[in-house]
């Protein structure tokens, strides 16, 4: 069993700035981390190796600082790790993104044949939920997005039942292996890196693959020439400096809070009650 782990370096969204003239992310200064919904993908893998054997390969497309991402992986338990970084990636979106990633993984399987791949839902940098579809689409791979849980794997038939959260309800759904997974927020738990796998991590060769070594020749599938995405403006949103509003009312039935509540909604905000009323005629 060979899974192949996509994974991102991103920003810390929480430490993020925008730039007040250019309207861009200043990335300069703000601690990196690996993308929080790669690591579901990443713990469900580890928990296949755990259980059936074989290999974790992580794979990433970034600046040489992504190496950093990688090595956390490993100490999490992942064998290998593969860096693609050249400058003809610059100013990908997420098209020319998967179409990288498709190209390094169909390298690696060159070696290993490879089986499953995981991704996370999406990156809390980009929050567009394409790659890992991107991915599936290119390489012909049965696609399982929002998985919230794996029921039976069968590696002899090849066989895969999951869960999927769907909108009204949950999927369940069985398939054929190869097969691309997106995992859930909260499917799981990820596990602590041990001691060993963190000095294993610190000396391990990160494989690192130009566009050649990826497999791309064709340069206007990549980069900025790759792109047709165009982003016209990126704002960080206002912070809301209102103070939470105490409303009493006399004695403890709901039913006069709820009297309350709503009388001060329609005051405060006179055309909600207008806006209601159209709705629902």
């Amino acid at each position: 069993m060979h899974i192949v782990v996509c994974i991102k370096q991103v920003p810390d969204s929480a430490q993020i700035r925008v730039h007040p003239v250019t309207n861009t992310i200043m990335r300069q200064g703000v601690p990196a981390i690996v993308n929080p919904y790669d690591l579901f993908s990443l713990e469900e893998a580890l928990k296949i190796k755990d259980r059936f054997g074989g290999r974790v390969t992580v794979l990433t497309m970034g600046p040489p600082q992504a190496e950093a991402a990688l090595r956390k992986c490993i100490s999490f338990g992942a064998d290998d790790a593969i860096l693609v970084t050249d400058r003809a990636f610059a100013g990908a979106d997420t098209l020319a993104t998967s179409f990288a990633l498709a190209a390094a993984i169909t390298q690696i399987s060159k070696t290993l044949a490879v089986d499953m791949v995981f991704a996370g839902k999406q990156t809390i940098d980009g929050d567009t939920a394409q790659v890992g579809p991107g991915i599936a689409k290119r390489l012909d791979l049965q696609l399982l997005t929002y998985v919230s849980k794996i029921d039976e794997l069968d590696v002899t038939r090849r066989e895969i039942v999951i869960q999927r959260r769907a909108e009204g309800g949950v999927q369940v759904l069985q398939t054929k292996l190869p097969c691309l997974i997106t995992m859930l927020e909260g499917t799981n738990e990820m596990r602590f890196a041990t001691m060993d796998n963190m000095f294993r991590a610190a000396r391990h060769p990160i494989r690192i693959w130009d566009r050649v070594a990826a497999g791309i020749e064709d340069v206007t599938k990549i980069g900025l020439k790759g792109s047709p995405t165009v982003v016209s403006k990126v704002f960080a949103p206002k912070a809301n400096a209102r103070r939470a509003e105490i409303i009493e009312t006399e004695g403890n039935d709901p039913r006069d809070l709820a009297v309350t509540l709503v009388g001060t909604l329609f005051t405060q905000h006179q055309k909600l009650g207008e806006a209601i009323v159209k709705q629902a005629a």
